[in-house]
C-alpha cells in the first residue's frame, strides 16, 4: 500500500522529487567517502583541526544520507544502496588520495557548493507540489551547510599556510 495516498501527494507529481532525492543520495554517498579519505590522510600543521573537522563533516553527511533514504521510503520509493550505482550517477567524483591541507578543504567547498545547488532546486520542486516535509528536510540541510561554507572559507583566508 502506498504511503502517498495517506500523505495527500500525487505519485506523478512526486516523481521529480524522488529523482532529485535519489540524485542527492548518490552525491552524498560519494561526498561521505571523500570526507573519510580526507580524514584518514590529512597531514601537516593543521592536522588536528582538519582531522576533527573532516570527522564532524562525515558524521553529519552520514546522518543526512539516512534522512534522505528515509524520505525516499516515505514517498514510496526504494533508495539505492549500491555504491557501484552511486558512482554511475553521482555528480561528485571520487577524490582518491586527495591532497591534504588547502586543496582538501577546497574540495570539500566545491562538493558542498554542488550539494547546495541541488538542494535549492529540490526545495523548489518539492514546494511546487506542497511536499512540505521534503522542503523542511532540505532547508534544514541548507542552513547547516551554508554555515559550514562560511567557516571553511574563513579557515582558508589569506593567512592560511600549508
Amino acid at each position: 500500500m502506498s504511503t502517498l495516498k495517506y500523505l495527500g501527494l500525487d505519485e506523478k507529481k512526486v516523481q521529480p522529487v524522488v529523482e532529485g532525492l535519489s540524485q542527492l543520495l548518490a552525491d552524498f554517498q560519494v561526498f561521505y567517502a571523500n570526507l573519510r579519505g580526507l580524514h584518514w590522510n590529512v597531514k601537516g600543521k593543521r592536522f588536528f583541526s582538519l582531522h576533527a573537522k573532516y570527522e564532524e563533516l562525515y558524521n553529519d553527511a552520514a546522518e543526512k544520507i539516512d534522512e534522505i533514504a528515509e524520505r525516499l521510503l516515505q514517498l514510496g520509493a526504494t533508495p539505492e544502496n549500491r555504491f557501484s550505482e552511486y558512482l554511475k550517477v553521482s555528480s561528485i567524483k571520487e577524490t582518491g588520495n586527495q591532497p591534504t591541507g588547502k586543496e582538501g578543504v577546497e574540495t570539500v567547498l566545491n562538493n558542498l557548493s554542488n550539494l547546495i545547488k541541488q538542494e535549492r532546486e529540490l526545495s523548489k520542486l518539492a514546494s511546487e507540489i506542497d511536499d512540505n516535509a521534503t522542503v523542511g528536510l532540505i532547508d534544514g540541510f541548507l542552513g547547516g551547510q551554508e554555515k559550514t561554507v562560511w567557516m571553511l572559507v574563513s579557515f582558508l583566508d589569506k593567512s592560511y599556510k600549508k
